[in-house]
């Protein structure tokens, strides 16, 4: 009966990561209390290019939804977030600016998650601030990708 278990969940770690992903950027797009489908789309396809299996991407969704409406602090997402490796949690606090910045502004709110995310995921804040400014730099031009990639996938 293990072996069965196994052979259905092939990597349960790796499924972890992302479910507990996917809350903490649930968390950073609801933090303005404005959670839009364009972050939601940002969600999703950060979950993918991680690792996710694309045709589980509604249920891990719907699973980190609830998780992070039960959770009361980013420390039960971030625990095991910060043993991946580096280039896994670039690619997080990408998405958590690029969620940030979906709607043009970052509140005090938003940027005080990340200064709490830099020593949280063990990132040094010069790379999370390059990072930050990557984004704001080239907004416009990812703007019309992500928008250009909603409207192949519908």
């Amino acid at each position: 009966m293990l072996n069965f278990l196994k052979k259905k969940n092939k990597n349960p770690e790796k499924l972890d990561i992302i479910s507990k992903t996917a809350s903490l950027l649930i968390h950073a797009a609801k933090i303005d209390e404005n959670y839009t489908n364009k972050e939601k789309f940002i969600i999703e396809r950060t979950l993918i290019e991680l690792g996710a299996d694309k045709e589980k991407i509604n249920q891990i969704m719907e699973n980190a939804e609830k998780n992070e409406k039960n959770s009361n602090q980013i420390l039960d997402f971030t625990k095991d977030i910060k043993s991946t490796d580096q280039n896994f949690k670039i690619k997080i606090i990408e998405s958590l600016w690029k969620i940030i910045y979906s709607d043009n502004s970052s509140d005090m709110y938003e940027s005080n998650l990340m200064r709490r995310l830099s020593g949280l995921l063990y990132l040094d804040n010069k790379i999370v601030g390059d990072i930050k400014e990557k984004i704001k730099s080239n907004f416009n031009k990812w703007l019309i990708l992500l928008m250009t990639s909603v409207l192949n996938a519908n």
